[in-house]
């Protein structure tokens, strides 16, 4: 065997072979080699260079980040005293936490990780929770509330984004400069700085959001290295990043979304046959994004709601938006204390689980004919109705006969069928084949007076427990089982719904009935009972219950329950705001939102972006498209304007986000709630990192390459410099312009990004301006200092901005 010492004097000795192109295969590979570049000439500009592909120590890339950081956080922290008052939603979040500290379970809308968070920095602030942040513009000093820290949680959250975004602009083959640059559109703008000095959720949002980016860049770019430690770090980092964004608030799907359509388009090209894979191979990178992007999020997702079910596990304010099995694993719940046996005889109120209306009816009729047209029974209304009223007794009259004891036997079980006599009016409910009021497709309900006896059989009703068997003959228990109400003969089950019937409904809500049997929303309670004095039982029935222990529920029934109830809940957040906006709004900054006034002082918070950033942005996102469709309709006619390794690096990272900014945008516009323009700031981030590189591209006609790890999969058997291979002059050759120092050596730098001296004094004049429109809208963002009425006016940048004071 050859001694590797004459080897290696061997290689030094050998002349380089003739010129020959670097193979397509490599090429394409790394995306970065002009196509012009013959191996020798490659090999002796990358030695020349000897750039290392990872220099951020060397390029002092930390010390431009730790000033950026720096930068960033004196711009949150500043002022973050200022106001001393509760700000907008901060009488939500602030007081959720709060709920947090005492253990006591509310609802939101939003999953938990965020408000978590919060709740974990007013802990370590030393809060107690018992200011309850009612109303914007409480006094925090007057309850001792440590406030500043509480709010310093946004801040350093807000910070830690500097450092990311500069990080992912350097992963993307960003220079220094542009870089910088686009850390700086974050840095300096009010919207965000707005967002990020506050007891809001958008600052944890936003970061796991950029780590997920972050994340999937750094995985992608060991795709030569498959199934190795660092390719499977940056995998299960990514998908972290992903449970962590959604576990913040649910428009974290839309990252999701971003990441999972890269992922797809990545496993559409390992399935190509001429990469040389088989099967087998390709369905071990399909199981591991699998394992890596679904069941590692889910795990984590789930994980936030264990730990969120285990804080709060006193009854709370949120009680009432889960169902009774819910409510009774929440210590101290009343209704675990109230619930009782339902017998025949006794007299109950009916409560819809969804609208919290009673079952209510009244001596009024229905109109004889309805606005439409239409002819009704011109029966006595049956409505549902909010308040607890006298109208709502019913008592429950058996179809069977029912002994006198034992007393069990005159329980109501599931699947019993019943009739329900209106108290006040001696009649029964009933339902026919005529069209409700306001739902035509579904039936009337109204009564019958008691003595009628030929609509008998339309005043049956079966009573239908929730989530057990038809079988299971259990006794129905007030304030505990959620029941379906089904009229025997239509087999439609009782329902209603928020609609207020007109005038001569008293704007109550219409009771119909749902064709829909089992629909979950048709779901009642008994909520109010009253024993009949003929119960054999009464003396005992009517004794307040013993003490009882909180029940179990599976935790995946709970999970469920609550995404069922906040997914049903946001869809409800549709009333008005004077303040929400249209999505075409927002990124022009045509209107912001008011957070805060002080009238004795004309001082005000007011959140609206940097035109200067958000217009970059934006125009970045349409130029980009302008681009891309150009050389597309330049190359169908023969013409390649762009060098395709430079057209191919713009696809793989502007072209990335920019769908990542359509995918935190455009789903908004189908959204029928109330929306803000800080929706828009995940998207805007997305904008900001295209702008970066759309400049760059104007600026540059060069690119960082290559970027991507070195790896096996590129080459699969790069040599080692002291292999006899490398004389034969084949294909090995490229070894040298990868691994000049061994297959395990980090890769060289075959080109450079530099930008021209014209380039960079564009950017430092949009730099400019962009820190003077921060300063200009400076006391908008901190609420201080007070601003005459004509600095206000001044500050009206769009017609749109309801600035006060004005």
């Amino acid at each position: 065997m050859a001694d590797p010492a004459v080897a290696r004097q061997g290689l030094r000795e050998r002349k380089p072979p003739a010129p020959t192109s670097v193979p397509a295969s490599v090429t394409r590979e790394l995306g970065d080699l002009p196509p012009s570049y013959s191996s020798t000439a490659a090999t002796s500009k990358y030695r020349a260079r000897s750039v290392p592909s990872s220099t951020w120590w060397e390029d002092k890339d930390w010390a431009v980040m730790a000033v950026l950081t720096l930068l960033g956080a004196a711009l949150r922290f500043w002022q973050i005293s200022n106001p001393t008052e509760v700000v907008f939603d901060e009488v939500h979040f602030g007081k959720f936490a709060a709920y947090y500290i005492r253990r006591e379970y509310f609802f939101d809308v939003h999953p938990p990780l965020a408000k978590m968070l919060h709740a974990f920095g007013a802990w370590l602030a030393g809060f107690d929770g018992v200011f309850e942040f009612e109303n914007i513009g409480d006094k925090y000093l007057k309850y001792g509330v440590p406030y500043v820290r509480m709010r310093s949680t946004s801040a350093i959250i807000g910070t830690l984004q500097v450092p990311l975004l500069y990080g992912i602009m350097r992963e993307t083959g960003m220079n220094a400069a542009i870089s910088a640059f686009t850390t700086c559109l974050l840095i300096f703008d009010n919207g965000h700085i707005t967002q990020y000095r506050l007891i809001l959720l958008d600052a944890p949002l936003t970061l796991f959001m950029m780590w997920s980016f972050y994340a999937y860049l750094r995985f992608y770019k060991q795709r030569y290295n498959e199934f190795s430690l660092g390719w499977w770090t940056w995998l299960l980092a990514t998908g972290a990043g992903l449970a962590l964004t959604i576990a913040c608030k649910m428009v974290g799907l839309f990252t999701i979304v971003t990441i999972g359509f890269a992922v797809l388009v990545d496993l559409w090209r390992l399935l190509d046959v001429k990469r040389g894979q088989n099967m087998h191979h390709f369905g071990k990178h399909f199981v591991a994004r699998s394992v890596g992007l679904i069941v590692w999020p889910a795990c984590i997702y789930l994980f936030t709601f264990w730990i969120h079910f285990a804080i709060l596990h006193k009854s709370g304010t949120g009680d009432n938006f889960m169902s009774p099995q819910f409510q009774h694993t929440l210590k101290g719940n009343p209704n675990l204390q109230l619930t009782k046996r339902v017998h025949y005889y006794d007299r109950v109120m009916f409560k819809h689980k969804g609208t919290d209306a009673y079952l209510h009816s009244h001596a009024e009729k229905y109109p004889l004919k309805y606005d439409d047209g239409r002819i009704s029974s011109q029966g006595q209304q049956v409505t549902g109705y909010p308040h607890n009223d006298t109208n709502n007794w019913f008592q429950l009259v058996p179809t069977k006969a029912i002994p006198e004891s034992p007393a069990n036997e005159r329980a109501v079980r599931n699947g019993d069928v019943v009739r329900l006599l209106h108290v006040n009016t001696e009649s029964y409910l009933m339902s026919h084949d005529v069209a409700s009021p306001l739902t035509t497709t579904n039936t009337e309900f109204t009564t019958t007076p008691a003595n009628e006896t030929e609509t008998y059989e339309n005043t049956l009703f079966e009573f239908r427990i929730m989530d057990i068997p038809e079988t299971h003959k259990k006794a129905v228990a007030s304030k505990a089982d959620l029941l379906h109400i089904i009229h025997m003969p239509l087999r439609v089950s009782m329902s209603t719904f928020e609609s207020p019937l007109p005038a001569w409904g008293y704007k109550q809500q219409e009771i119909n009935g749902n064709k829909n049997a089992l629909d979950p929303k048709s779901a009642w309670t008994v909520d109010e009972l009253t024993v009949s004095p003929d119960d054999p039982d009464y003396e005992e029935r009517v004794k307040p219950n013993p003490p009882r222990e909180v029940k179990s529920m599976n935790f995946f029934k709970k999970f469920i329950e609550l995404q069922l109830q906040m997914l049903h809940q946001n869809n409800l957040l549709t009333s008005s705001h004077p303040y929400a906006t249209s999505p075409i709004n927002w990124p022009f900054v045509l209107s912001g939102i008011s957070f805060w006034t002080d009238e004795e002082n004309k001082k005000q918070i007011y959140m609206a972006g940097n035109l200067v950033s958000w217009w970059i942005g934006v125009l970045s996102v349409s130029i980009y498209s302008g681009i891309m469709a150009a050389d597309a309709l330049a190359r169908r006619r023969g013409e390649e304007p762009i060098e395709k390794n430079i057209r191919r690096r713009m696809h793989n990272t502007a072209g990335f986000f920019v769908m990542a900014w359509f995918c935190h945008y455009a789903p908004f516009f189908l959204m029928s709630r109330q929306l803000f323009i800080h929706h828009y700031l995940p998207a805007h981030i997305c904008s900001c990192i295209v702008g970066g590189l759309v400049i760059n591209f104007v600026a540059s006609e060069t690119i960082d390459g290559p970027l991507s790890e070195p790896g096996p999969l590129l080459l699969s058997s790069a040599p080692e410099p002291s292999s006899p291979s490398l004389a034969s002059g084949n294909n090995d050759a490229r070894a040298l312009q990868l691994y000049p120092h061994g297959p395990k050596s980090k890769p060289e730098r075959l080109t450079r990004n530099e930008l021209t001296m014209g380039a960079r004094l564009v950017m430092f004049v949009l730099l400019l301006a962009l820190i003077a429109v921060f300063a200009w809208m400076a006391p908008l963002t901190y609420g201080t200092p007070s601003l005459t009425q004509e600095q206000v006016r001044s500050r009206r940048i769009m017609p749109g901005w309801t600035l006060h004071f004005a």
